[in-house]
């Protein structure tokens, strides 16, 4: 499935001013190297390879790179505006063209094409490093998500569970990043959990410690959700089987039954008996998500989807005149060479 990226409509709302803070940080002054070896009017073809297997996501965010990319270099040319952006047809070399070979969501092998690039080659250049990074992330998560998920549902089916557990991502975001790292989560097949501190009412371990215990622990809790508005989802986290009870009776939305080992985990969740959601938290991992999932929880939250992993290894290869890398086929030959060959290697930065 190949996408030709025009106008970036299904961005995240600030994945614009990521890309932008980004570029700022990398070439403040434009990209002394192209201006001094790279004839202005240069138009350079390009692949973005994977060189291991993987999830794909963030296409739309590469191509935004690159449509920044092309509008900084056309400013920077003193051409103005309309000499840049993502151009879906044609050979003008004022703009570029950005394709995507695999969809969002879907799995790629080692040496896969995944994006083809085509344009000046200032802009593309320009563009790589800030683009590579941000594909390498998100790539990575959705990876790392997918494993999860899959290593999930199969732990449910074998407690003899019907429907999916949802695996959801927490606030361990970078800073700076969260939303494109919690898109990444979803093309993984993961949920996103609160967005953040103002979206949800969760009382963790901390708070619930400052709240008493037994009927004191219920009375304040009902006294806060009477200050709630009546729409706002309510969770509770705790720490023992002691304070299921009590806080089930304050009318929760959701219980977070945290650290709890799994014999612990099944007797919680037929203790709670639907009277609220129940999420398991702590001590997650590929080894012991499947068991977690086995209890019949209805959620695992997972911080290691997005604190824990390591980039994705792929590389924006240059490719030859000649080569059809810009075909429909997601799984498209292209001729490309790595950096050590004699001009028209792979770019790195």
């Amino acid at each position: 499935m190949a996408v030709d990226y025009d106008a970036v409509a299904s961005l995240p709302a600030d994945a614009r001013q990521i890309v932008a803070r980004a570029l700022e940080e990398d070439a403040p002054y434009g990209d002394i190297t192209c201006r001094t070896f790279v004839d202005a009017g240069s138009v350079i073809d390009a692949v973005v390879r994977a060189r291991e297997a993987g999830v794909m996501a963030g296409g739309e965010v590469f191509a935004e790179v690159m449509r920044q990319a092309a509008e900084r270099v056309g400013t920077q040319d003193g051409r103005g505006r309309e000499a840049s952006g993502i151009e879906t047809s044609g050979t003008e070399t004022s703009g570029i063209k950005v394709r995507q070979h695999v969809a969002d969501g879907e799995a790629f092998a080692a040496s896969d094409v995944l994006i083809s690039v085509s344009g000046p080659a200032h802009a593309v250049l320009l563009g790589e490093r800030v683009g590579l990074n941000l594909l390498q992330r998100m790539c990575a998560i959705a990876t790392v998500t997918r494993a999860y998920v899959d290593a999930a549902q199969a732990g449910r089916a074998r407690g003899g569970f019907d429907g999916i557990v949802r695996v959801a991502d927490t606030r361990k975001t970078t800073p700076g990043l969260r939303s494109l790292e919690r898109l990444a989560v979803r093309c993984g097949g993961g949920f996103n959990h609160r967005w953040g501190l103002s979206d949800a009412v969760m009382l963790k371990d901390n708070h619930v410690s400052l709240l008493g215990e037994g009927d004191e622990l219920t009375r304040n809790l009902l006294r806060g959700k009477q200050r709630m508005g009546h729409t706002t989802h309510f969770e509770v986290e705790v720490d023992t089987p002691e304070q299921i009870e009590p806080v089930l009776a304050a009318g929760v939305d959701t219980i977070m039954l945290d650290n709890f080992d799994t014999d612990a985990l099944a007797a919680g969740v037929r203790q709670v008996a639907g009277r609220a959601y129940v999420e398991a938290s702590g001590n997650v991992n590929l080894e012991t998500i499947g068991a977690i999932a086995a209890t019949g929880v209805d959620v695992i939250s997972v911080g290691a989807l997005t604190h824990a992993v390591s980039n994705l290894d792929l590389g924006l290869d240059a490719v030859f005149a000649d080569s059809n890398c810009a075909s429909d086929s997601a799984d498209t030959e292209t001729e490309a060479a790595d950096t050590n060959s004699d001009g028209a290697g792979a770019v790195s930065g």
